[in-house]
């Protein structure tokens, strides 16, 4: 792999998330949707119209900065795509610049806009964006109810839809560094916590197609890291599936040279992984990190034991928000 560098600077803006919330106040690096706008002379009056729309999912758009030069790399694409497409309008967002697509795992609320995100940005472009895939993410899947519904999920772009909408599609289950070198994509993440478990009531598809198997670990999910100067490594994991500890843990073993610094996405500790906030919260204070932001799919009942055990360190995501580290 190529050797992951340390970026200068890096920027992360929230394009899709569940939450928004422009009224809360946030330290100086952290600059929420509606002040953000106005700074840059979108947001002549304050509207509907005119502001973002929440929506259960979750795109990071990441730019990487090193030296005179900048990556720029988009992480899941929210729901819809028309929901993806008119956020990243009101946010300024150049598509054309995105050099890199992850998706990190195969639901939905983060696939749902892909093919569009892919179609947009490389409409104007002489080649293809490259686009990482897990050969795990295309089976149909679903929530099994203690009733025995299923609650099924709409798939994820198959790569030869992907690779009509405009992308290079490298479908692999083994870690990379891409991006000019500014950003790891992990591998599949060890399971080593008592506690995580994975998510409960979960079932895919059998190969045969005729019934439902279980399915709560979803091995296809991995994180993106990128090592800041002088601060260390900000992890960005999008549904925390594995467990955020795991998932810390593993980030930790495979770049061990430099300090965790930060952490994003969502922890998946809603619903029936409420249980384990407890145990949680208290191993996450052993990973010394000096910004939480979660969203997503963490859950209020988490975001409250969070707020009690990191204060000032966590500042949740929302739609909009700039994040300069």
């Amino acid at each position: 792999m190529t050797e992951l560098l340390a970026v200068d600077r890096l920027d992360v803006l929230v394009i899709v998330d569940n939450l928004t919330d422009s009224l809360s106040t946030n330290p100086e690096q952290v600059v929420p949707e509606w002040i953000g706008l106005a700074r840059v002379g979108r947001l002549p009056r304050l509207s509907g119209r005119a502001t973002c729309c929440a929506h259960h999912g979750l795109s990071l758009l990441l730019t990487a900065h090193v030296g005179n030069s900048s990556h720029r790399l988009l992480f899941d694409a929210g729901p819809e795509g028309a929901l993806f497409l008119r956020n990243a309008e009101i946010l300024g967002v150049d598509l054309s610049t995105v050099g890199t697509v992850i998706l990190s795992h195969g639901h939905w609320d983060h696939a749902g806009g892909l093919a569009t995100a892919i179609e947009n940005i490389s409409k104007d472009r002489a080649a293809n964006v490259d686009c990482f895939v897990h050969p795990g993410m295309f089976a149909e899947r679903a929530i099994e109810r203690p009733s025995g519904e299923h609650l099924i999920f709409e798939s994820v772009p198959q790569p030869a839809a992907l690779t009509n909408a405009g992308a290079t599609v490298i479908n692999t289950c083994e870690p990379q560094v891409i991006g000019g070198g500014a950003f790891y994509l992990s591998g599949e993440i060890p399971r080593v916590t008592s506690y995580e478990a994975g998510f409960p009531g979960h079932v895919r598809r059998s190969a045969d197609g005729e019934a439902w198997e279980p399915d709560p670990l979803i091995l296809d999910e991995r994180f993106i890291s990128v090592s800041v100067k002088n601060k260390g490594h900000v992890v960005f994991s999008a549904c925390s599936h594995a467990g955020i500890v795991n998932v810390l843990t593993h980030a930790r073993a495979v770049l061990p040279s430099v300090p965790l610094y930060g952490v994003f996405g969502g922890l998946h500790l809603a619903g029936a992984t409420e249980p384990i906030i407890p145990e949680t919260v208290s191993d996450l204070k052993g990973f010394g990190l000096a910004l939480l932001a979660p969203g997503h799919c963490t859950g209020w009942r988490a975001m409250g034991a969070l707020t009690s055990a990191f204060g000032n360190k966590l500042v949740p995501s929302a739609v909009g928000k700039r994040y300069v580290l």
